[in-house]
């Protein structure tokens, strides 16, 4: 029996690990999964966290998803494929990926052979979706208009933005599922239907210019429409620390961030505390510190104009 594959896309910090927690917590117990990481950079802060549960991961970080799809990612899926025999894979693609170019690779011959694509789900950050839009638009966008569902983070918290966010995601899609319900109220099992919705059979225009039939060679089109390459617009810097860090020795240097070493989009990481780890989940104007089971000592920062020998100076420690 084929396995089912199902790509948990998302722009930087939207929610996408948490998302996984919870489908595989409500959804999947008991069922064979493999979990694919591919974080921006090589820190693996996400796989850390999702093994400190319990949960198998397999890193592909010889070549990120965004700037190899086509070489190393789809030998590795194959490879992976066969050697875990597993029921469910979930894929949870870096936050700068493109869904299209992800989804392109799961079509790959050699991988349809063994599994089938079974959804595309993006999580969408309400707070953050129109900066993100408006400053990273090709990267954005293609995470929602390839999707088959839109599931809205942060939706009880900002309740005013969740309907903002929702029509822009109506704008750039009109066949996807969208969900601006509190996650609570979602049933994990919903998420991971057996067959993706109805397409229009229709041939229309996108954005492209390419006229085809909606759903139909769409993330070939823009895949070739848009050239850039996340390592051509973002960058990744990885710092390794053997520093033990107070909560508050965090905080400073979350709140310093805005001010200094470029523009860092997120940043994330596991670092020695007083008493045990604490995981630090940073995104602009926003962090959440931690404590975790999970060991390590490194924090990876996604940005533009990213300035190392800052960043390592606040922590002090030494670029990975």
């Amino acid at each position: 029996m084929a396995a089912k594959i199902y790509i948990i896309s998302g722009f930087l910090g939207a929610g996408k690990t948490t998302l996984i927690q919870k489908l595989l917590r409500e959804a999947l117990a008991g069922v064979k999964t493999v979990l694919v990481e591919n974080d921006f950079g090589e820190a693996g802060i996400d796989a850390a966290l999702l093994k400190s549960s319990g949960v198998e991961v397999a890193e592909l970080n010889s070549g990120c998803i965004c700037c190899s799809i086509t070489g190393d990612f789809v030998k590795s899926l194959r490879e992976l494929l066969n050697r875990f025999s597993p029921e469910a894979v979930l894929i949870e693609p870096s936050g700068v990926s493109k869904l299209s170019d992800v989804a392109a690779a799961c079509a790959d011959p050699s991988v349809t052979a063994l599994a089938e694509l079974r959804g595309k789900i993006t999580v969408v950050d309400v707070k953050r979706c129109r900066m993100y839009y408006d400053n990273f638009g090709e990267f954005f966008t293609d995470q929602i208009e390839s999707a088959d569902t839109i599931l809205m983070s942060r939706a009880e918290t900002y309740p005013e933005m969740a309907e903002t966010a929702a029509d822009l995601a109506r704008s750039l899609s009109a066949r996807a599922d969208i969900l601006t319900r509190p996650w609570t109220q979602i049933n994990a099992a919903d998420l991971l239907r057996f067959d993706p919705p109805e397409r229009p059979a229709h041939p229309e225009r996108c954005e492209c210019g390419h006229s085809h039939a909606h759903g139909e060679n769409h993330a070939h089109a823009h895949a070739h429409a848009h050239s850039h390459a996340a390592g051509d617009v973002f960058e990744a810097v990885d710092i390794r620390t053997d520093r033990s860090f107070t909560r508050l020795e965090l905080q400073t240097l979350a709140a310093a961030l805005p001010r200094a070493a470029g523009t860092v989009l997120r940043a994330k990481g596991v670092v020695r505390g007083p008493a045990g780890h604490w995981n630090l989940q940073y995104l602009p104007g926003d962090w959440q510190i931690e404590p975790c089971a999970a060991e390590g000592g490194t924090l990876s920062f996604i940005g533009r104009d990213l300035n190392r020998d800052e960043l390592i100076g606040l922590l002090g420690g030494e670029s990975a």
